[in-house]
């Protein structure tokens, strides 16, 4: 299993592996554990590995040791929003946790999470501006009437207003990743995340 604790013999191969794929794994995540030697392993792990950030989602009370570590290893923290009752569901207590820490520290930003959460994803965005990392992003469905899930769509099909929130990032001076997390038509996936592709180039 891809994580932390495997040895260096098999993060060499990996390496290779990636590197003969023409690939870089740029991060890791969403990683969660209430043990500092944990976070000590992660960290060292994601240089190893030569990634860019880490995406997590940190106990409170570890804020502390994880700023020391994304200041020792000069690695990028994204915290994720999952939806309640995670901590960081509103990007409130995100911005709380971090106030007045490294510059390091931020936010890997899930604008459906937001919005099903009953969140204006576009405010979260502007809230978090100096602050965002890395997304998951995506578009998603209206709300059904039956009450069944808001799944992901074919970004720009949906109602998150995919030019508006590129529009943000751009005034942002945005510079990081956008994740494709699209979590729908499992079963055949790959034509609609080209298509999310084709209408992100055409934004």
């Amino acid at each position: 299993m891809f994580s932390p604790t495997i040895d260096a013999a098999a993060q060499e191969e990996l390496r290779q592996l990636a590197a003969d794929k023409g690939l870089k794994m740029v991060a890791i995540g969403v990683f969660t554990s209430d043990n500092p030697e944990e976070w000590e392993q992660l960290f060292s792990f994601a240089k190893a590995m030569d990634m860019e950030y880490v995406t997590c989602e940190p106990p409170l009370e570890l804020w502390d040791k994880i700023e020391a570590l994304a200041e020792e290893y000069q690695m990028p923290v994204a915290v994720h929003n999952h939806p309640q009752p995670s901590t960081y569901w509103n990007p409130d207590n995100l911005l709380k946790a971090i106030d007045g820490r490294s510059k390091l520290l931020g936010s890997c930003a899930d604008v459906g999470h937001w919005n099903r959460q009953g969140l204006d994803h576009m405010e979260c965005l502007r809230k978090l501006d100096g602050r965002l990392v890395s997304f998951h992003f995506k578009d998603i469905i209206a709300k059904p009437e039956d009450g069944s899930e808001q799944h992901d769509c074919i970004w720009g099909e949906g109602i998150l207003d995919v030019p508006a929130m590129l529009s943000i990032l751009r005034e942002q001076k945005f510079q990081g990743y956008l994740a494709i997390e699209y979590e729908y038509n499992w079963d055949n996936s790959v034509p609609d995340i080209k298509q999310c592709l084709e209408n992100l180039k055409e934004q």
